[in-house]
């Protein structure tokens, strides 16, 4: 799991909530989630509640959008793309790792990122 995105009415709230009653160490985009990996690598899960009106979930309209970690995002998207996956745009790539978007078969979002786990070490 990557991470877990939901829209709030109130993000801001909401964060410092789950921070006092529940403990998340929250920052301005919520709160990361770190663990190790197979080979003991350092592993980050991002969660975050985003403004109620974001369009970054869209098409979709749920009130959810689930990100999950991949390895070979491209090799993957070619796979999705042969099994007739709808791919949102083309893949992006930023310092911390790959991203692209597909939709299941219930029109949910659904973000692939190939991180560079070791950009947060």
């Amino acid at each position: 799991m990557g991470g877990f995105f939901f829209k709030a009415e109130n993000p801001a709230e909401l964060r410092d909530w789950y921070k006092k009653h529940l403990g998340f160490d929250t920052n301005d985009y919520g709160c990361t989630f770190w663990w190790k990996g197979e080979n003991g690598e350092k592993c980050a899960t991002q969660w975050s509640p985003f403004k109620s009106d974001t369009t970054y979930f869209e098409p979709s309209e749920k009130q959810f959008m689930q990100n999950f970690r991949v390895e070979n995002l491209e090799s993957l998207l070619e796979k999705l793309k042969k099994e007739g996956v709808q791919i949102l745009g083309e893949m992006q790539s930023f310092d911390y790792g790959k991203f692209s978007t597909i939709l299941d078969l219930e029109g949910n979002k659904i973000e692939l990122w190939e991180p560079i786990d070791k950009v947060f070490l």
